[in-house]
């Protein structure tokens, strides 16, 4: 099994640290935590199972979490966007397809990544996710009493989400997990992003009926569910499954 191997990527000032196993050659996988308290640590265990079925894999921390730099009042869906694209840029290489897992505020960023690279996304997995309204891509999310909680509180304005167009068009495998105590994702956000990733793609359901919204904590510490997770999205050959999309997919729902 690969060790994991850290590293700290500059990007617009900022210091992102991360980690990543695996070999190169079959695909790349990116894992994205969630708002709040969030950080690549809890995903770590996921970076393992990748690499032992021959795929590199990383995780980093979202300027203003974990170790890396920044304040996370002066984070935007626009720089966990930037901040994700530089990341791969610099450490997938360029010829192997992708595989974007975003759990929570992150089913947003796999959503705009899936628009970005169109044909190289070769499989998606979104884990409790949240989708936010176009108005509030742009937005620092600044101290929780401001202009982006004020959009994203803002009655069904995740309805009108760029990402649920941007995952309609994808064409590749999908899993998405759902827990069955989730108090933050109204459950109608939920049904519309899997209604989404069936609509042209080959979607698998995991359902976790013990676990709650924190999914990341949840696959931590339960390694059967994980590999399952990681299993279901390797399910057959990586190839470029995806078309462009257009538009990078700016989206709704509630924060978490």
């Amino acid at each position: 099994m690969d060790e994991l191997t850290v590293f700290a990527h500059p990007y617009d000032g900022e210091r992102l640290s991360g980690a990543i196993a695996g070999p190169a050659g079959r695909a790349t996988a990116v894992l994205l935590h969630g708002a709040g308290n969030g950080s690549k640590e809890r995903l770590l265990p996921f970076l393992a199972d990748f690499a032992a079925q021959g795929c590199r894999a990383l995780a980093f921390d979202f300027s203003g979490h974990g170790e890396s730099s920044g304040a996370l009042a002066e984070l935007s869906l626009r720089r966990r966007f930037e901040q994700a694209v530089a990341v791969l840029d610099a450490l997938a290489p360029a010829d192997d397809p992708l595989v974007l897992v975003g759990f929570s505020m992150s089913g947003q960023t796999v959503a705009d990544l899936a628009g970005h690279y169109g044909p190289r996304v070769a499989a998606v997995g979104l884990c409790a996710p949240a989708v936010y309204a176009p108005e509030a891509w742009e937005v620092p999310f600044g101290t929780g009493d401001g202009r982006f909680c004020e959009l994203i509180r803002t009655p069904d304005s995740w309805r009108r989400s760029p990402a649920l167009e941007a995952l309609r068009s994808y064409r590749g495998r999908s899993v998405l997990a759902v827990p069955g105590r989730d108090t933050i994702i109204p459950p109608e956000v939920t049904r519309a992003v899997q209604e989404a990733l069936s609509a042209d793609g080959r979607l698998t359901r995991l359902e976790l009926p013990d676990a709650d919204h924190f999914l990341g904590l949840w696959f931590r510490d339960h390694a059967e569910d994980r590999r399952a997770f990681v299993t279901a999205l390797l399910d057959g050959p990586l190839t470029a499954q995806a078309p462009a999309v257009s538009g990078m997919g700016d989206h709704g729902g509630r924060a978490s």
